[in-house]
């Protein structure tokens, strides 16, 4: 995992999702039909650019596309915000984390199935 991953924008994270979503190195035509809602041609390729700026994504040129890889993987950024949230929003208490989380709704079987994954050492 990498250490101190800042949390996107939801705007910035739907682009990285939909990088996440493809082989790589991908085009930004690639990207546009993953994510889920509309975005402008320019908006797009303005979050391409702020990733890039920002260290999540490589880009390499190929006549005349771009072609965008990620620095993190998705599984590593999850992880980053998972211990972020962990840490800031229930001062690191793992019991308030899982309190927050049966409060927030989780069924049964998602329950069932977070208790399996850590007997079974999945996590």
């Amino acid at each position: 995992m990498k250490e101190g991953v800042r949390r996107l924008p939801d705007a910035e994270l739907a682009v990285m999702q939909a990088v996440w979503a493809c082989p790589v190195p991908v085009a930004r035509a690639q990207i546009e039909k993953r994510i889920d809602h509309p975005m402008a041609l320019t908006t797009l390729l303005t979050l391409l650019s702020r990733l890039v700026e920002k260290g999540f994504l490589t880009v390499q040129k190929d006549g005349r596309n771009n072609l965008y890889t990620p620095t993190i993987t998705q599984q590593e950024y999850l992880a980053g915000q998972s211990r972020r949230f962990l840490d800031q929003l229930c001062g690191g208490n793992v019991s308030v984390f899982a309190t927050a989380l049966c409060d927030g709704g989780m069924t049964r079987q998602e329950l069932e199935q977070l208790r399996k994954l850590l007997e079974e050492g999945g996590l």
